[in-house]
């Protein structure tokens, strides 16, 4: 379905940015990863899908690294035509408590480099009238949870982002929506369960089970595989008129 576009996603060497460019890849997408890591090993794992595959790694909270990002997949690749705004990093903590350089941090790393990268992804999307723009959102880009004032607000700015870029390109081929997941096994949550497991001396599964009890109906994870999925869709011909949604999965999360 996708044979010939590229893919660009960024944070996308674990977790769900990995999962995402599978799905875009398994569906013919060339894929541009970024993020820190392994790389390698997700290199070689879109590779055997049977595309091509390049790797940059810019630090998502530099614009010039953005910038250079994006000259390096327009140069190997022709344009971006599908971008996914995946990045993300996150800090706990009362807002009296929270540091302000962790607070910059999430704000540029979660919000500020998808303006960027959407800003020089739209030019070409336009003129091709085709694209697809993708913002990894959260369910906390819908409601809230106390000591993420950071990553809650940057979340929430992701939805409105996402918002206006829709509407001022609603009458071209131009697409941009958001995902807002609930809780997803990736690295970073694995952490909140084991720093939870310790502190209470209970098992990982215990852990695990709180965690999700605390908010989440289903009582299960949404995996990546689900949110490329659910990409795979924005990305076909059935989403040519999907704009400007914040889309859960969150197993009910928002629901309550």
């Amino acid at each position: 379905m996708l044979k010939g576009k590229t893919a660009l996603v960024t944070g996308s060497t674990s977790g769900i940015g990995l999962g995402i460019a599978r799905a875009l890849a398994a569906q013919g997408a060339n894929i541009v990863l970024n993020g820190f890591g392994d790389v390698e090993g997700p290199r070689a794992a879109i590779a055997a899908l049977g595309v091509q595959v390049a790797y940059h790694g810019a630090d998502m909270s530099r614009a010039a690294e953005i910038e250079a990002m994006m000259a390096y997949a327009t140069t190997t690749f022709g344009r971006v035509d599908i971008l996914v705004n995946n990045a993300g990093i996150q800090h706990v903590a009362r807002i009296e408590n929270f540091p302000t350089e962790r607070w910059d941090a999430v704000i540029a790393i979660n919000l500020s480099s998808a303006f960027h990268a959407t800003r020089l992804a739209l030019p070409a999307m336009r003129e091709a009238n085709w694209g697809r723009i993708i913002n990894l959102a959260s369910v906390h880009g819908l409601v809230a949870s106390a000591e993420k004032s950071a990553y809650v607000a940057a979340k929430h700015g992701l939805v409105g982002l996402t918002k206006v870029t829709a509407l001022e390109n609603a009458t071209t081929g131009v697409t941009c929506n958001a995902i807002c997941p609930g809780w997803v096994l990736t690295p970073l949550v694995q952490k909140q369960v084991d720093a939870r497991a310790a502190s209470q001396g209970v098992s990982n599964d215990e852990a695990i089970r709180q965690l999700l009890g605390e908010k989440e109906p289903s009582m299960q994870f949404t995996t990546p595989d689900e949110l490329g999925a659910l990409a795979v869709f924005l990305c076909s011909s059935a989403g040519n008129n999907v704009r400007g949604v914040a889309w859960n999965m969150d197993g009910g999360w928002a629901a309550q």
